[in-house]
């Protein structure tokens, strides 16, 4: 019997998280994954806050940017982003809690769409991501 896709999610992830330097130089942690999904989270520090004393948009995208990664990598196949767009709602302070929830919003041949929302230990809403996906060559994983 195979790996179920939960198992498959989970494997990938743990490979990827390994060798992710910048999610976890960010602070970022891996709070969930599973096919086609994935949630992480961040406490905004001080290092994290621009001249407006307000969480830099460049940590956002990359928290959203990291879990955007390990939703589209979540099938044991090296996913690379193609395009990504961001739009900032509200401002991340100091001391908040930011969590990126990427889901898939389409799949199709090598490509994929996801959709990430950040937001707030509060709920606000904080940024919309959205990024479209290449499949490479490779795996995470060798599958017995």
């Amino acid at each position: 019997m195979g790996l179920s896709p939960e198992d498959i999610a989970r494997r990938s992830a743990e490979a990827m998280w390994e060798r992710d330097a910048a999610s976890k130089w960010l602070g970022a942690t891996l709070d969930a994954v599973g096919p086609g999904t994935a949630r992480m989270s961040m406490t905004v520090e001080k290092h994290h806050t621009n001249g407006h004393a307000i969480c830099h948009g460049g940590y956002i995208f990359t928290l959203a940017d990291s879990a955007f990664a390990f939703a589209c990598n979540s099938y044991n196949q090296i996913v690379v982003a193609q395009h990504n767009t961001i739009t900032y709602v509200a401002p991340g302070r100091l001391g908040d809690r930011l969590t990126a929830e990427a889901r898939e919003v389409a799949r199709f041949g090598r490509s994929g769409i996801y959709d990430v929302r950040v937001i707030d230990q509060d709920g606000r809403l904080v940024a919309e991501f959205r990024g479209v996906s290449r499949t490479i060559e490779g795996r995470h994983f060798e599958e017995e």
